[in-house]
């Protein structure tokens, strides 16, 4: 049984795509509705890949031997983007970046990965595409629909150990119930966990 749930979990996830965190902000920036945005967007996981970009980035990332740019770096952009190296976020050159549509904006793909930059809501709470609509959240909401039945999930202390352990090179002691303090966000306004 457990191997059965083991892979339809499976499915699930990697059946979805990442949607990017701006997907999030339209349902979860207001008030009434947790203002959950405003906790991501005030945190320093929103900030994760603009850390990379640092003189101290890459002088640490030389001490562990590598020379190449930490934005660039697969050990890096693993803990400090979303979904890479599970079909999220992608290492890419510079000609990628400055793909413009025929109107001179970038191109659909290129804001898809800007937006997959950062530690954002999917890395917590799994790919969105699949639960990313208003009718599907509002159904989780009426507990018409499990959020696991769409791949959504409540993140856990094992969550967070994925990029904050003992082979980050900035790692300190972590203590899950304060640093999970610094980035809960409510529930919005009536909902009630759905057993």
């Amino acid at each position: 049984m457990k191997k059965i749930v083991f892979f339809l979990t499976l499915t699930i996830l990697f059946g979805q795509d990442y949607v990017g965190s701006k997907k999030c902000k339209s349902c979860h920036k207001k008030k009434s509705n947790g203002a959950q945005f405003q906790v991501w967007e005030d945190s320093k996981h929103a900030e994760a890949f603009e850390v990379l970009k640092t003189p101290a980035a890459k002088e640490t990332a030389l001490k562990k031997g590598i020379e190449t740019n930490p934005w660039e770096t697969p050990e890096c952009v693993r803990c400090h983007t979303t979904g890479y190296g599970k079909g999220g976020y992608e290492i890419k050159d510079t000609a990628f970046w400055e793909q413009k549509t025929e109107r001179g904006k970038p191109t659909k793909e290129v804001k898809r990965m800007t937006y997959l930059q950062g530690v954002g809501c999917e890395v917590c709470h799994g790919p969105g595409s699949k639960y990313k609509s208003k009718k599907k959240m509002k159904a989780i909401f009426e507990g018409k629909i499990s959020m696991e039945s769409l791949g959504m999930i409540l993140p856990t202390e094992e969550t967070c150990k994925g990029c904050h352990n003992k082979e980050s090179p900035t790692f300190t002691a972590f203590h899950f119930e304060e640093m999970f303090l610094t980035i809960n966000h409510p529930y919005p306004d009536g909902f009630r966990e759905k057993k």
